[in-house]
């Protein structure tokens, strides 16, 4: 309802400012059905010029506001406090006594023999032999080779390819252009309009009111009582009995064995490696280098150019202008058509021509050219040279030592062990348990009971209806034409041009180059070598074996027995208990009001209004039909004729608007 309330109210809105725009008119001289626009009233008169029974008034149409009241279907709300129930699941704790049973380690003393092994020590004396090598020094000549380096001048031939340059003459095709006129034919489209008629089917709509029963939910409360339980926790001291282990000290005494160190002197033999140098002849290969001249062949690549054509799709065109008859859409003054105009545009004549393009090419070509060039080779040559060796020989030597020996000792010591004895003990403990209270709540219950309304809608129908209309097919209709076209067209024409060619010419040469050559040459000097001899010596050393024993000793130890015992503990388990709850809401229940709407609307009167000077003629002319004068009712245009201006002294009748209002027939409105 209150989206027609608005549709309503916007349509009456624009009727007002449909209203209140000024409107306007031809300024022609028509018939005399048609009016006349003055200030914004539309006037009735008679033909130009002519005094009717009507001259000395004229009726003026005017608009006025006009207030109607208007029934208009509005929905209104009104907001209602509504309540509702709903289940809440609260966690209620309860305590259970459970009964379990527990392993407890209680420890146990227990002894046992062990049997350990002990290792004594046992001292031998031993005699080796050693060999000793004993460095001497010895005078040797040596001889050895140097490479002296030796000079020498060589001279070698090479080719080198200098650049000669040779006028050639070559003949080439040109494509001369020259224009010929040739006839072309070509089609035209031309537009041909068509008068038809349809039948089409529009849905009318109308409004139809409809009686509509609905249900509304009326909550009613409701008062119950519920029974639950609850827990209540107390303190109980209950006596518990533990076990602790208490330390005992226990002094006891044991014997061990001690190694005590001393020291002896002993002598020993041993053999020593004595070095020295010896001269030795060794052979080894060299690698004297050489020089050797080579020739070979090497591939060069030249671009040689050629010349050649192919032929190139040019496209061209050129504009052609063609005068065009474009109708006129309005009319004159005096109502008749426009005639058509005559206007001239610029049309681009595409052009396709084929052509004939000279174009150089370049190619690869492959040429072997010849060359020298040097290689330094090697040969390998034999040769000797005495070269140091070093060697050793085994001397005896005696030296004297220190060792050090061990020899067992009892000794006795007394410690302290301590055992860890279990002893009783007991312990007030404060124990929380819940014991089971019934109580009593009282709480609400809402209900929503279903109650029948009736109310009357307003509903849309749609009805169809047959119409008519007639519309304009504009058909394209194939017309061929004919015109004369410029084509390009080329003759080829032999020319003859002038080019230089430069052409590698091989040339020999001769450079000089220095060789420098490593020459060897005998050497000799005198060098001290180290030489050793050997000698054989003995020594005596000490060698302390461990010897295993096996013996008994009494080990005590500790044991945890595993016992069962039971012991009960507690444990809180919750309960889902429901509980309901009331909730208030708001609810926006709608309902149809009836009301009187003011609307206003634009209505045309018509108000007789006296003229001045309305029975004389129409200007200078003095004709009924001449619109030249200085007319006052007659609608007069001015001095001018056929009404085109609207510029004269007496254009207030002609509904001269000053270039504001757009279809008034003036020139400055145009």
């Amino acid at each position: 309802m209150v989206r027609k309330v608005l549709s309503g109210l916007l349509t009456a809105f624009a009727v007002v400012a449909t209203c209140t725009s000024t409107w306007a008119a031809d300024c022609a001289c028509g018939s005399g059905s048609e009016g006349v626009v003055e200030s914004g009233a539309v006037v009735s008169g008679g033909e130009c010029g002519g005094c009717a029974a009507s001259c000395g008034t004229k009726t003026v149409y005017q608009k006025q506001y006009v207030t109607e009241m208007k029934t208009v279907n509005s929905t209104e709300y009104t907001t209602e406090t509504r309540e509702r129930t709903y289940t809440v699941n609260k966690r209620v704790p309860r305590t259970e006594t459970k009964t379990r049973t527990v392993t407890v380690q209680v420890p146990e003393t227990r002894s046992k023999t062990v049997n350990y092994t002990v290792n004594k020590n046992v001292t031998e004396t031993k005699t080796a032999e050693y060999t000793v090598q004993v460095p001497y020094t010895e005078s040797v000549e040596q001889t050895y080779t140097v490479n002296v380096p030796v000079s020498e001048e060589k001279t070698s031939t090479y080719t080198v390819m200098v650049p000669k340059q040779e006028e050639k003459t070559s003949t080439y095709t040109v494509q001369v252009p020259y224009t010929e006129q040739v006839e072309q034919t070509y089609t035209v489209m031309t537009s041909v309009p068509e008068e038809k008629t349809s039948t089409y089917t529009v849905q009318v709509p109308y409004t139809e009111s409809v009686e509509q029963t609905y249900t509304v939910s009326v909550p009613v409360q409701e008062e119950k009582t519920s029974t639950y339980s609850v827990q209540v926790p107390y303190t109980e001291s209950v006596e518990q009995t533990y076990t602790v282990m208490v330390p005992v000290s226990e002094e006891k005494t044991s014997t061990y064995t001690v190694q005590v160190p001393y020291t002896e002197e002993k002598v020993s033999t041993y053999s020593v490696n004595v070095p020295y140098t010896e001269q030795v002849e060794q052979t080894y290969t060299v690698n004297v280098p050489y020089t050797e001249e080579m020739t070979g062949s090497r591939t060069v690549q030249k671009r040689v150019p050629v010349q050649s054509s192919k032929t190139v799709q040019v496209r061209g065109g050129n504009w052609v202008t063609e005068q065009v008859e474009v109708a006129s859409a309005g009319t004159d003054a005096c109502g008749c058509p426009c005639p058509p105009k005559m206007c001239c545009k610029r049309v681009w004549v595409p052009t396709c021509e084929t052509k004939e393009v000279p174009v150089t090419t370049y190619q690869c070509t492959t040429e072997e050219v010849p060359y020298s060039y040097t290689v330094t080779k090697c040969r390998q040559e034999q040769r000797s040279r005495m070269v140091t060796v070093n060697k050793c020989r085994t001397e005896e030597r005696t030296r004297t030592y220190t060792v050090t020996k061990c020899r067992p000792e009892e000794r006795t010591r007394t410690y302290s062990v301590t055992k860890m004895v279990p002893e009783q003990k007991s312990r007030s403990v404060n124990v929380t348990k819940y014991r089971s209270e019934e109580r009593t709540r009282n709480y609400t219950v809402t209900k929503m009971v279903p109650e029948t309304k009736t109310r009357s809608v307003n509903v849309t129908k749609y009805r169809s209806e047959e119409r008519t209309r007639t519309y304009t097919v504009t058909k394209c209709v194939p017309e061929t034409k004919t015109r004369s076209v410029s084509v390009t067209k080329y003759r080829p024409e032999e020319r003859t041009r002038n080019y230089t060619v430069t052409t590698m010419v091989p040339e020999e040469r001769t450079r000089n180059y220095t060789v420098t050559k490593m020459v060897p040459e005998q050497k000799s000097r005198s060098v001290n070598v180290t030489k050793y001899r050997t000698e054989s010596k003995t020594r005596e050393y000490t060698v302390t074996k461990c010897v295993p024993e096996t013996m008994t000793k009494e080990v005590s130890y500790t044991v945890m027995v595993p016992q069962q015992k039971e012991e009960s503990y507690t444990v809180t388990v919750y309960d889902c208990v429901p509980e309901t709850k009331t909730q208030s809401y708001t609810v926006r229940v709608p309902y149809t009001v009836t009301k009187e709407v003011p609307v206003q609307k634009c209505v045309t009167v018509a108000v007789e209004v006296p003229v001045e000077n309305a029975c004389g003629g129409c200007g200078d002319a003095g004709s009924a039909g001449n619109c030249g004068g200085d007319a006052g009712a007659c609608g007069g245009c001015g001095e001018a004729s056929a009404c085109d201006n609207c510029g004269g002294a007496s254009a207030a009748a002609c509904g001269e608007c000053g270039g504001r209002r757009r279809g008034c027939g003036c020139r400055r409105c145009k």
